[in-house]
């Protein structure tokens, strides 16, 4: 067993051995597309060392899942030479989206290596995926104070220990690092990104149920318009 995992071994290092490196880059890390807007777009760069194709795509959140996409992506498959960028542009097809809060979807970039040379090389079609956030022109206050508004209580159930937070924005909040701390430790928590008008439960790594020190709060990150982290220190106690 010991001599054949040795040669299964050889044969992934022998595979791995010339992987085409990854070349794309994004101008973003997300886009926001204001409904006043007749269109937005970001660059994408080769920065790799062969021509690639460039196949693009907007899938819907799951909140919109099943339903059309209302977005038009022009180009959605182009040939990209080494060293050079090009524009993908976004329409809003003007109608199918709710009028008085935020929409989310998302951008699929995804490169398709050249032919390879020779043998023995593992070509990946890599991906990368970033959110497009459509605001409506009518929607009050900013992604900002959403961010900084959000409610956190603690909520224990069947022995273990979540984080309720709610959002009473019009705005999604995209989370970075979260942090819960009490009784003088620290936790892990497993956020995600919190629809508008919404309530999310997020489990507390390693947190024991029971008693809430008072002390208790919650650090987290949020990612704003730019693609920045926020921190942000509240206190969960009830």
């Amino acid at each position: 067993m010991i001599v054949k995992s040795r040669y299964v071994l050889a044969g992934i290092a022998l595979l791995y051995s010339s992987v085409a490196a990854a070349g794309i880059t994004l101008g973003g890390t997300r886009i926001i597309y204001p409904q006043k807007s007749k269109e937005t777009s970001i660059l994408v760069k080769n920065d790799g060392n062969q021509d690639i194709m460039i196949q693009s795509w907007i899938e819907p959140d799951v909140a919109f899942k099943g339903k059309d996409v209302p977005f038009a992506l022009t180009p959605a498959l182009s040939r990209l030479a080494t060293g050079k960028q090009q524009t993908l542009r976004v329409f809003y097809y003007g109608q199918g989206l709710p009028g008085d809060k935020e929409s989310v979807f998302w951008l699929n970039v995804q490169e398709i290596p050249q032919k390879a040379e020779g043998d023995n090389t593992l070509q990946l079609a890599i991906r990368q995926r970033i959110k497009v956030f459509y605001r409506p022109d009518a929607m009050t206050g900013s992604s900002a104070e959403a961010a900084s508004g959000l409610k956190w209580r603690v909520q224990d159930e069947s022995g273990k220990r979540y984080l309720r937070v709610t959002n009473d924005s019009l705005y999604h909040v995209s989370f970075g690092t979260t942090q819960y701390k009490s009784d003088g430790k620290t936790y892990p928590v497993d956020t995600d990104m919190v629809a508008p008008l919404s309530t999310g439960k997020f489990p507390v790594k390693g947190a024991p149920a029971g008693s809430i020190d008072k002390r208790s709060v919650v650090e987290y990150y949020n990612i704003n318009d730019y693609g920045a982290p926020i921190k942000h220190t509240v206190s969960v106690f009830e």
